[in-house]
């Protein structure tokens, strides 16, 4: 069985915006985010992104959109990331979907495609959203925000994705 740490895109592999980032020139991959992708590929960890992406649902961008920015952040991080997951629904454009977190139909897809070890395997979001749909799989969960203060709803936090690889590397 394959350990895996989930990476949710939008705040946690990139900045967040106000709107919606699917275009190479607004994706700022965050100082850090490849080196903690690196450490955690290094010690034997499948990487796979699971994000919502309801701009597609909305009609503001496309799934071409979303591959563009998937594989320029692959590029800027070494090929390190094992597979996307991606939800193009959202409930106000298109029917309701298990894909979209909070559900967790996405993980379950990747978990079954690749034999993942879900007591071994980790989710890092920064929404709440990101914590219950790891945790309705069993995965550990850290949350990943800029401010330490305030309850985090997850097994962990940190402040940036480097912290929350350091975190898992330190529990392994």
């Amino acid at each position: 069985m394959n350990k895996c740490v989930f990476l949710d895109r939008d705040g946690v592999l990139n900045e967040d915006r106000t709107d919606y980032v699917y275009r190479v020139e607004d994706m700022i991959i965050p100082d850090g985010v490849a080196e903690g992708l690196q450490m955690l590929k290094q010690a034997g960890y499948m990487l796979i992104v699971i994000t919502n992406q309801a701009g597609i649902a909305k009609g503001l961008y496309t799934r071409e959109d979303v591959m563009r920015c998937h594989n320029h952040l692959q590029q800027q991080c070494g090929n390190v990331i094992d597979d996307i997951y991606y939800c193009p629904h959202h409930p106000d454009y298109t029917t309701r979907s298990l894909l979209r977190k909070p559900d967790s139909l996405m993980l379950e897809k990747a978990i079954a495609k690749y034999n993942i070890d879900t007591k071994n395997s980790w989710m890092f979001g920064d929404a709440l959203r990101d914590m219950q749909a790891g945790r309705r799989v069993g995965v550990r969960t850290v949350r990943i925000t800029p401010h330490v203060a305030g309850p985090h709803e997850a097994d962990g936090h940190a402040t940036d994705l480097l912290g929350a690889s350091r975190l898992v590397l330190n529990q392994a």
